[in-house]
């Protein structure tokens, strides 16, 4: 069976996405320290299902580490320090993604600039005798991105709910992209990519079917939206599966981009043409209205360089339900708000509430991160340090009880529990823990009645999930 993916179920189930709803947010927040010591640390996520540990990627170092059960574990999860270069201010070990069927193959992905400055993304495997060690020779290469300069080199990497790889390429660097590359459909420096990569050993990856641009012959086929500077940090909600892309901005603007799910891409976000909302350089370029603008800009006198985060989906604040987190790397300020895809809300700037006590200050923030539960990270570059977002109370609203359709056992029955039947049932995906889990419609088996069960549940208001527990 080809890949079956999330909007083609929509279709054959006759459902339409509709945006969750969102809850009045008065929470008020602070942060608690996880773990330090770490070497320039740039990025943080967990395995699906995983809620026992915390994977982070240290830029510089080329080692991704683990935070299991609340301690730094002695030995790396892998050393990259031979693969990568850091010999410019932006390079490195860049991006981490687990696979969505991570518990049954031990695949993950990985993003870096090699010793020659070029992006590849690579595959490893996780060692067959210790979850904790991947091993190292298990490497292979997907894709190769040529870079023409030291900086912009993205770096994000994140499956999305279609179960595709989604890649953020800068635009090749220097300044003010001087080849034009963003707007160009030649290359795949300034865009956004999407990839197939559950191919047959030997092919690195295949191009979905329904990326926007196959069949053009001005356009190549990996590219599912154009027009970015450097999309530093992009992420799906989970809840809803929209995509949230912050782009950092030239001289003048930061922005965050945003695609609403099952928009079938083919977004041009506007660069070089324009910053944010604002002519930069137009010379050649389309009318406006030919560009998708962004949902939210602000200016360097509020910082130099965004880094996008996530929207909030676990279950320690329902209060916080629906709410994006976002920050810049060099004031070190933090802000949330809420969109519905038409109209944003609750614009909020949290840097004083989420101040660590005492000494402490969270000062570079090169990325957010989200664990398994979808609970918030922020991590800070030049102190090492990783902080949770908690209520400023210290209370949780987190019910632990494993219910019906909470098939991958977080304690959450969200979008990823409909992502695990999926795989389950149609690619080979490990079987749940629980079976009854997932008969939702308590018909004896699960089955696609089920999935689309779940869908009408957590989409269209429908009946809650009845297993025969």
């Amino acid at each position: 069976m080809s890949k079956f993916r999330f909007i083609g179920l929509f279709l054959f189930a006759g459902f339409v996405i509709c945006s969750v709803p969102a809850i009045s947010h008065g929470q008020t927040l602070a942060t608690e320290l996880v773990a330090d010591g770490f070497t320039n640390p740039g990025f943080l996520t967990s395995p699906p299902g995983d809620t026992e540990r915390l994977f982070v990627v240290e830029v510089k170092s080329g080692l991704i580490k683990i935070i299991k059960n609340g301690a730094v574990l002695a030995t790396p999860f892998i050393d990259l320090s031979s693969e990568i270069t850091t010999d410019a201010n932006e390079r490195g070990l860049l991006g981490l993604a687990f696979h969505p069927n991570y518990a049954s193959n031990g695949h993950f992905f990985v993003n870096y600039t090699g010793a020659n400055g070029d992006t590849y993304v690579a595959r490893y495997k996780v060692s067959d005798g210790n979850p904790d060690l991947a091993e190292p020779d298990s490497v292979k290469q997907i894709i190769t991105i040529g870079q023409p300069f030291g900086n912009h080199n993205g770096g994000m990497i994140a499956f999305g709910p279609d179960g595709y790889l989604y890649i953020g390429m800068g635009d090749g660097g220097s300044g003010g992209d001087p080849g034009d590359r963003a707007q160009s459909g030649q290359t795949l420096l300034g865009k956004m990519l999407r990839i197939d990569i559950d191919t047959p050993p030997g092919d690195p990856y295949d191009i979905p079917s329904d990326n926007p641009f196959v069949g053009d012959i001005n356009v190549m086929d990996e590219i599912w939206a154009m027009g970015v500077r450097n999309p530093w940090r992009f992420s799906f909600d989970r809840g809803t599966g929209d995509l949230y892309i912050a782009d950092v901005g030239q001289q003048n603007w930061e922005e965050i981009n945003f695609q609403p799910f099952g928009s079938g891409g083919g977004e041009n976000y506007g660069w070089r043409c324009y910053e944010g909302n604002h002519e930069y350089n137009t010379l050649d370029c389309e009318p406006s209205s030919a560009y998708d603008f962004p949902i939210h800009e602000y200016s360097h006198s509020l910082g130099c360089s965004i880094t996008g985060g996530y929207v909030y989906r676990g279950c320690a604040s329902d209060a916080l339900q629906g709410t994006y987190f976002f920050g810049d790397f060099c004031s070190g300020r933090i802000w949330s708000f809420e969109y519905d895809g038409a109209t944003m809300s609750n614009f909020t700037e949290r840097t004083a509430e989420l101040d660590p006590p005492g000494a402490s200050s969270i000062d570079l923030i090169t990325s957010f991160g989200e664990d398994a539960n979808g609970e918030l990270y922020i991590i800070d570059y030049s102190d090492g340090e990783i902080y949770r977002i908690i209520r400023d109370d210290g209370a949780t609203d987190c019910d632990v009880t494993i219910g019906c359709g909470d098939v991958n056992e977080s304690g959450v029955v969200d979008i990823l529990d409909i992502i695990f039947l999926i795989e389950f049932k149609f690619k080979g995906g490990p079987d749940p823990n629980n079976p009854d889990l997932g008969d939702v419609n308590s018909d004896g088996e699960v089955n696609i009645l089920d999935i689309i069960a779940m869908i009408d549940f957590k989409f269209k208001g429908g009946p809650a999930p009845n297993c025969p527990l």
